[in-house]
């Protein structure tokens, strides 16, 4: 498997975002050839805002691949020059929600990161970018991106590059995120098979589950 190359690394902090609401979605790069700290919740200078649905150990490090901003430009009508146009930790390059499978495993400086859920849109990445559609054509395309949990901690290149060392056999990232999207048009066959992958987000399995239950 090749190397995942970094495009950038971003960080934030919350700041207001409309009135009303605080996010750290706008975030700033990082310096090329500079290392910084990797925790199992967060990297060094990163922080969100409400810590009830964004953050934590399942949502430790945000990675979106850069393949995605052509399209998203030409959809939106939008430049997206920011250093994280979908507020995302890592901006990536060499593998998509189709490549990339939940429960793989990352060596990154001396960190190693696990793959475990989609992203699901939400209200700040729609006043983020200042777009309902947005949130619209993510779900149906998954061009979600994904999270990743920490599994080891430690000082990370923000040059990178990203090793996968380990690729399991199981759903990819697309497979989740379209699972959750089925089963809103009554189709819970992909979800039966999602659920199961041992490496699943908690949330992300939760999700599911209910929407089973109110399939059956």
């Amino acid at each position: 498997m090749e190397p995942i190359r970094i495009v950038g690394v971003n960080v934030g902090q919350p700041v207001p975002l409309a009135k009303g609401v605080r996010s750290a979605i706008a975030k700033q790069r990082l310096d090329p050839g500079s290392w910084v700290q990797l925790s199992d919740e967060n990297l060094e200078g990163d922080a969100q805002a409400d810590r009830r649905v964004h953050g934590g150990p399942d949502q430790a490090v945000y990675a979106y691949p850069s393949e995605h901003l052509g399209v998203w430009r030409s959809e939106l009508g939008q430049p997206l020059d920011e250093a994280a146009p979908f507020g995302e930790n890592l901006s990536t390059e060499g593998v998509t929600e189709a490549d990339v499978v939940v429960g793989e495993r990352w060596a990154w400086g001396d960190a190693v990161l696990e793959v475990c859920q989609p992203r699901w849109p939400c209200r700040k990445l729609i006043l983020y970018r200042g777009s309902k559609e947005v949130a619209d054509r993510l779900c149906d395309t998954g061009r979600s991106g994904w999270y990743l949990r920490v599994l080891e901690q430690g000082r990370v290149p923000v040059d990178g590059p990203i090793e996968v060392l380990e690729r399991p056999d199981g759903p990819s990232v697309l497979d989740c995120f379209l699972a959750r999207t089925d089963l809103h048009h009554g189709d819970p066959a992909r979800a039966r098979q999602v659920v199961e992958a041992p490496a699943l987000a908690a949330q992300w399995r939760s999700r599911l589950l209910s929407g089973l239950r109110s399939a059956r």
